[in-house]
């Protein structure tokens, strides 16, 4: 699930200079009074002793100093994201659908391995930070469970025909030697003509704080109210045609790596930064052959923290792991230990591989060389690269194109369920 790379990207930051930085400067925002209101949503309180936490969250993903004036002015959107996040709760809570205590587990534990963070060390860094860990849970649980909403909503509908993808597949192939950008993007939206100018200021922070070198998949993932924000905001490669036309202006004269002003869209502000452009079949990809082995548990990790039988397994499973000095040994490792995930997961395109970190950790891993442990909530595992190849792209699997048309219904199905919970709410703010 994208939820997950989201919640990884935001710790990224937990292990960075700013993140550090901020541990000498814990005073310097007063902790507010927890029974003054910042909103109530259809009768549910958010406090702004709430407000203030998020706020602290996101200015620690910006590499920001989470100081009382740049708290002040992340308040009012900060507000804004807590109250649609609200909705989005209430709307899972109407639905009965449930998010497991694991699934939530799964994701923390998704985060540090990812970051090189130790078990139990997110939350000992963000407390440290004075971020209550519960911001960040509470973010992650409705996260997963606004996706099982949509899913459920969308239910059959939401996978495509082979008409559909068939029709996909010839408009791509239209589309052959065409420029293609590769964009990342922040939707900052502009419910009411009275948020016009927070939006904007708003915007025109996030935009200096970007440009000051926070990582834009980072702020994506915080800030964003597009359904890009849990890939950290990134749109893939698009064409022109398929964006807004003063996006598509606006891009067209970007260099890479740059990052767009705010440009006014329909329902609210858009940043894009320009990562990378191509001409579609003209580019060439990475496409790895790897052998992976999988030891689960006895037992689960729990509360995110391993324990002595844990750990125990772990140096037992590296210990055989460290006479595996081929690929075929990776596959009799992984048969030793019951072929709970399968060894050759097929080729592999290097380029789509998340998240980023081990993404880094195959693009650098030499031929035939064990990778270090990687530790998850169930178990641990290793991988090997046995090959790497370049190839000339080719167009996009059936798979790759279903999995393109069902993120475009979801994130359609998405702002439309907003609009209507936002219409038929009640909502007051102080």
């Amino acid at each position: 699930m994208k939820f997950l790379l989201r919640a990884a990207l935001l710790a990224t930051v937990c292990a960075g200079p700013a993140f550090a930085q901020s541990l000498h400067s814990p005073t310097s925002l007063p902790a507010p009074d927890s029974a003054s209101m910042a909103a109530v949503v259809n009768g549910q309180i958010i406090t702004t002793q709430d407000v203030t936490a998020r706020a602290r969250l996101l200015a620690l993903s910006m590499g920001m100093q989470p100081n009382a004036q740049i708290i002040q002015r992340l308040m009012p959107q900060v507000s804004k994201q807590l109250i649609d996040q609200t909705l989005q709760q209430q709307e899972i809570n109407k639905l009965g659908i449930t998010v497991s205590n694991q699934e939530v587990a799964d994701a923390i534990s998704h985060i540090e391995q990812s970051n090189n963070i130790p078990a139990g060390g997110l939350q000992t860094r963000l407390e440290a930070a004075g971020v209550p860990y519960s911001t960040l849970l509470s973010q992650i649980r409705t996260g997963i469970g606004w996706q099982k909403v949509l899913h459920k909503v969308l239910g059959p509908g939401l996978e495509p025909t082979p008409g559909d993808i068939a029709a996909q597949k010839t408009a791509l192939k239209a589309n052959l030697g065409a420029t293609r950008y590769h964009l990342a993007e922040i939707f900052i939206p502009v419910t009411d003509p009275s948020d016009e100018t927070t939006a904007q200021n708003f915007a025109n922070t996030v935009i200096a704080q970007l440009r000051q070198g926070a990582p834009f998949p980072i702020v994506a993932a915080q800030f964003s109210q597009s359904q890009t924000a849990l890939s950290g905001g990134d749109l893939g490669y698009v064409r022109l045609s398929q964006l807004d036309a003063s996006v598509a202006a606006t891009v067209k004269q970007m260099p890479i790596g740059a990052i767009s002003n705010p440009i006014r869209v329909p329902g609210g502000y858009e940043i894009v930064q320009l990562e990378d452009k191509h001409d579609i079949g003209n580019q060439v990809q990475t496409i790895l052959d790897i052998r992976q082995a999988y030891g689960q548990y006895p037992q689960p990790v729990s509360d995110g923290q391993l324990g002595q039988a844990q750990i125990n397994f772990i140096n037992q499973f590296m210990t055989k792991a460290q006479n595996a000095k081929s690929c075929s040994a990776v596959e009799s490792l992984n048969a030793a230990y019951g072929n709970v995930h399968p060894s050759n997961p097929g080729p592999v395109n290097l380029a789509t591989v998340t998240p980023p970190a081990f993404q880094k950790i195959l693009a650098s891993l030499p031929l035939n060389t064990l990778s270090r442990p990687l530790v998850e909530a169930a178990g641990v595992s290793v991988v090997m690269v046995c090959n790497r190849a370049q190839e000339k792209a080719q167009l996009p699997s059936d798979k790759d194109i279903s999995n393109m048309i069902v993120e475009r219904r979801v994130e359609l199905a998405s702002e439309q369920m907003m609009d209507q919970l936002r219409h038929r709410s009640v909502i007051l703010q102080d």
